[in-house]
């Protein structure tokens, strides 16, 4: 559903777009691991989008706000919030996803925002240096 909003269906009239993502092995954050896998694998096929899909998971476990909590910090948390940015320019545009599942006050929550906002723009750099790591090599296959 985040990408919905992402993708640029208006240049494919009666046409759809399926991402299928087959998980093989996980500790946690598949969910967010997904969308960051899916929107580079969308770069690559070349489908235009209105910026890259960024995503990153924040826990409250003991209390503390913890950022791509691991499986037991998951499981056993009090409270996960995955996030989905889109990206625009090297800038966080608005949230494209944002899911809670247990309980957090008005001040974690902002705090949790902010916290996967920093997160939202390491994992960006990371796509960003796969997608053009992906270009160098293909240019200097044609080469």
């Amino acid at each position: 559903e985040a990408f919905e909003a992402i993708i640029m269906k208006e240049l494919f009239p009666r046409s759809v777009v399926d991402i299928f993502v087959e998980v093989l092995q996980a500790d946690a954050g598949s969910r967010t691991a997904c969308i960051n896998a899916a929107s580079v694998a969308l770069v690559d096929a070349g489908i235009p989008m209105k910026g890259m899909l960024t995503s990153v998971a924040v826990a409250k476990v003991d209390g503390v706000l913890v950022l791509d909590p691991m499986k037991e910090e998951d499981n056993f948390g009090e409270a996960d919030m995955p996030f989905a940015f889109l990206i625009r320019g090297g800038k966080i545009e608005s949230i494209a996803l944002l899911q809670m599942d247990g309980r957090m006050t008005r001040a974690e929550i902002n705090v949790a925002l902010n916290l996967a906002k920093k997160g939202a723009m390491e994992i960006y750099n990371l796509q960003r240096e796969a997608i053009m790591k992906q270009f160098v090599e293909e240019g200097e296959e044609n080469a």
